[in-house]
């Protein structure tokens, strides 16, 4: 079972050929990007940024051209997002509609939601949030007490989100509520709903993070009135539905490149000549990086071939931030310069921001303890 769920996956020829479009794109649309921004990587923020990406046809590149997308291979977005992460660019604005909540809808979605929703996300217009951890339940999401409850054609919801990511700065959330409480199973009596986050009712406040910046975010319903045509799939599926979409979250080049902008800047600091330490600790670090990329590309090969890879996007994942959280702790030993976030060099910049940032790459997308459990079940042990 394991050796099958990570056999080795090359990117096809076709789809490596954007590599060099998308290069050409960065090169001139970041020119004047500076580092310390960079190092924000999936996290950046820039609409203006999005509309150029969904112009080139690189927002819902694997949607149908019926509904705005270019119909590509997962192979073909996936060099891009790996070419666009690894140069920083600021891509959160469309991000989450972009990697979850356009392939949710497609796979799920009514022909309304997809008329309304798939053209605007492919032209980088409309961003989404997920709504899933909640005070009390983080990453166990069976244990939710959101509640959705009929009311006439419609639906009411009631209760509260919390890390939702840039939930600010979007237009709708896809979140997780429960709809039934006599069920056989927890994980039962579960359904996902499409939340207009302008509709009365809904409270969003950000949390600030150690950076200053404010990317999380508390999510309160108070009694919000939702549409017949908000329930997204079937009613009580919601938990089926959760689980290959986390699959897409789990998996991808963002889970081991959210620090590339800091081995960048490390090497530069490191420069031509480097000590036997140094060589070596960068060259471990590089090795583990291709090791993490081509699992990466794994799960996206069994994503291609309608697969729901959940054990092993979750194995990407816990090795991939494990490796973003350590590059920062490894930057520190192997030069002279102390993290600053006031004047000094660009990796004394960079190195600062990544420090304060790694603590929440294990909390995104999942703990540890959550992803261990899943891993545990997919190689029999639990």
């Amino acid at each position: 079972m394991s050796i099958a769920q990570f056999s080795y996956s090359r990117i096809p020829p076709q789809a490596e050929r954007l590599r060099a479009d998308v290069r050409a794109f960065l090169k001139e649309a970041m020119a004047d990007y500076p580092a310390v921004r960079r190092a924000d990587s999936w996290m950046g923020f820039d609409a203006g940024f999005s509309r150029r990406l969904g112009a080139q046809r690189w927002v819902g590149m694997a949607l149908p051209r019926s509904h705005g997308g270019g119909e590509a291979s997962p192979f073909a977005r996936y060099v891009v997002i790996e070419e666009l992460l690894a140069a920083g660019a600021p891509v959160s604005a469309h991000w989450i509609a972009d990697r979850q909540s356009g392939p949710l809808i497609l796979r799920f979605g009514t022909e309304r939601q997809k008329d309304r929703h798939l053209p605007p996300i492919c032209r980088g217009e409309q961003y989404f949030c997920i709504g899933m951890s909640e005070p009390g339940s983080g990453s166990d999401l069976a244990s939710i007490k959101t509640r959705a409850r009929r009311d006439g054609s419609g639906w009411v919801l009631s209760g509260q989100k919390v890390w939702t990511t840039n939930a600010h700065k979007s237009h709708y959330m896809i979140a997780l509520a429960r709809t039934a409480d006599q069920t056989a199973s927890r994980h039962e009596g579960l359904s996902q709903f499409i939340v207009d986050l302008q509709a009365p009712g809904v409270t969003i406040r950000p949390i600030k993070d150690l950076t200053g910046s404010e990317h999380f975010n508390e999510v309160f319903f108070d009694d919000v009135r939702l549409g017949p045509d908000s329930l997204i799939g079937t009613e009580g599926q919601g938990w089926e539905q959760v689980t290959a979409e986390l699959a897409f979250e789990r998996s991808g080049p963002e889970r081991f490149l959210s620090s590339m902008a800091l081995l960048h800047t490390l090497v530069d600091a490191v420069g031509p000549q480097p000590d036997a330490l140094q060589a070596k600790e960068i060259g471990r670090l590089v090795a583990r990086l291709h090791a993490l990329r081509n699992m990466s590309l794994a799960v996206t090969a069994q994503l291609a071939s309608g697969g729901n890879p959940a054990w092993a996007a979750s194995c990407v994942k816990d090795l991939g931030t494990g490796f973003e959280q350590e590059l920062p702790e490894i930057a520190q030993l192997l030069t002279d310069l102390a993290p600053t976030t006031q004047g000094g060099t660009n990796h004394a910049r960079v190195l600062a921001q990544l420090v304060q940032m790694a603590p929440s790459f294990s909390l995104r997308g999942g703990t540890r303890e959550i992803l261990r459990g899943i891993i545990a079940r997919g190689l029999g042990l639990r």
